[in-house]
């Protein structure tokens, strides 16, 4: 995102033409290589996590979006931009690696909404902090001569204090992976982490180690009684008045329909190493589908919108209701403040008011609410322009805030339910590459192809054509979301198991399965 503010007088510094057109094409080619190579590489990044686990897969990709800024900020023309970018999609899967992170920690339904929130309004965050950065420190002999002399590096490379910032901040990012980023692969979390390691033997250091340390004994001790114990009292099962209750255990219900553990019996469970046939069932595929139909009318919107507010006024009559033209023209600062406001209202959005109406209406519900809404609100995007002046203003910030809010409820609810549908957790790195493929091809895509509808548009004199064109898009997504089901909802039927034994039969009663868990409470033994 820092990028954004200056990447157009970046590429007009390498003076490759002098067409204001041709500029913005190339810039849009720049800003494009990124969501390109990353789909590309996205499921391979997702396979490459799921055999050696989340935390090696996401220090890499930092270490590559680090490089890449490097090499951009050094780049001396259009070439090497386009490749520095290139590199940082191709190296950087981690937007997938941590949706499958967050979904291994949080498996609990009552948390997932908050969990799940947490990314895209650290994003919200981050962009806003970004593009600031990004306009603020590009060009310093320019914008801050008293500070940088002229002939200097920053001379000759005018873009590359922003990335020098950002390319800092990726490494104390990593710093902190490497010393407390636990890795939640199943089969991976168990191995040995040196950085952990160095991590706990700093937070030892510094953080009062001799209460540390005593808390850390007494909880020892208490496991280390408690497991005693436990043991000794599963010796004996000579007589039903000494046996002990079991203890709750835990089960998924794919591990019942499908014979896991070993169909309760002891036996070999099945292998959770799905092939793809399995892995990519029909709601998956739906909802990565989803993901892709998301991502493209959103960001065609992100782009349209701005362009519509910088657009001159128009002298034109308007032939309602299709032709018309004419944007708001408000000025580079103003339209600077409403996105601004825009990027604060859908951290809100996402990191307060998403959570609270998720945990109410389900995961499910408040996708469709919000995909159901688009289609509206891309219709009347365009009118705005014709509206009076009077309301014309307060109608955009109700717009702004319908977007936002329904951008806010749309993505988090899509990454619950692709964690909540996977097979087996095993695959989860290459669902959500798949899916964070599918999002960066349209994200390359949209904007390009909204734009040559523009220009298609305001040529006949028809201002709402890629808007309206989004919203046929958003009414394919909105019409698939209707098809997609809630597998942990769904899971919730009662199931009763009976174990008979010679000297002890018992029933054990399944309730309602909430979270896609069973749990298992033996009742009192028949006399």
């Amino acid at each position: 995102m820092s990028i954004f503010p200056y990447v157009y007088f970046m590429v007009s510094s390498f003076h490759i033409t002098n067409d204001e057109k041709s500029i913005a094409m190339y810039a849009g080619m720049v800003t494009s290589a990124f969501a390109i190579a990353e789909f590309s590489t996205g499921v391979i990044w997702g396979r490459i996590s799921d055999r050696f686990g989340r935390k090696p897969v996401l220090l890499t990709g930092l270490a590559g979006t680090g490089v890449s800024m490097l090499m951009f900020g050094f780049a001396p023309n259009l070439w090497v931009t386009l490749f520095a970018r290139a590199m940082g999609g191709l190296l950087n899967g981690n937007i997938g690696v941590i949706n499958t992170t967050v979904a291994e920690v949080v498996t609990q339904e009552a948390h997932q909404s908050r969990a799940f929130s947490i990314m895209p309004g650290i994003w919200c965050i981050g962009s806003i902090v970004g593009a600031g950065l990004g306009g603020t420190l590009a060009d310093p002999i320019r914008n801050y001569p008293e500070y940088f002399a002229p002939h200097g590096i920053f001379q000759r490379y005018p873009y590359l204090l922003p990335n020098l910032v950002c390319c800092a901040v990726v490494i104390l990012s990593m710093i902190v992976g490497l010393l407390f980023l636990e890795e939640t692969h199943e089969d991976k979390k168990d191995r040995r982490d040196i950085g952990l390691e160095v991590g706990d033997w700093l937070l030892q250091r510094f953080r009062r180690p001799i209460i540390f340390n005593e808390k850390a004994r007494i909880v020892e001790e208490e496991y280390r009684l408690l497991r005693d114990s436990d043991s000794r009292d599963s010796c004996d099962y000579s007589s039903m008045d000494s046996s002990p209750a079991l203890l709750p255990m835990t089960i998924s219900t794919a591990e019942l329909s499908s014979g896991g553990p070993a169909a309760l019996e002891g036996g070999t469970p099945q292998s959770q190493n799905a092939g793809l046939v399995g892995t990519f069932t029909p709601q998956v595929i739906m909802i990565i589908v989803s993901y892709g139909l998301l991502a493209f009318h959103t960001i065609s919107a992100e782009q349209l919108l701005p362009v519509l507010l910088s657009m001159p006024h128009t002298s034109e009559a308007a032939r309602l209701p299709f032709f018309f033209s004419g944007g708001f023209e408000l000025p580079t600062k103003t339209i600077g403040k409403i996105l601004s406001m825009q990027g604060i209202i859908q951290t809100i959005a996402t990191l307060v008011v998403f959570p609270f109406i998720s945990q109410r209406l389900g995961s499910l519900a408040t996708f469709r609410l919000s995909v159901l809404s688009y289609p509206f609100l891309y219709l009347l995007v365009p009118y705005l322009t014709v509206m009076p002046e009077t309301i014309q203003r307060p109608l955009l910030y109700v717009v702004i805030v319908w977007k936002v809010t329904a951008q806010a409820f749309a993505f988090p609810p899509l990454q619950i339910l692709l964690a909540n549908s996977a097979p087996s957790k095993k695959v989860l790195g290459t669902l959500n590459g798949s899916a964070a493929s599918s999002a960066s091809l349209c994200r390359a895509i949209g904007p390009t192809l909204s734009g040559l509808i523009q220009s298609a548009g305001l040529s006949i004199g028809c201002l709402g054509l890629p808007w309206w064109s989004s919203s046929v898009v958003a009414v394919i997504a909105a019409i698939l979301s209707l098809a997609l089901t809630d597998e942990r909802r769904a899971a919730k039927v009662p199931v009763q198991i009976s174990t008979e034994t010679d000297d002890l039969r018992s029933s054990t009663l399944v309730g309602d399965v909430k979270d896609s868990d069973v749990e298992i409470r033996p009742l009192s033994p028949e006399p």
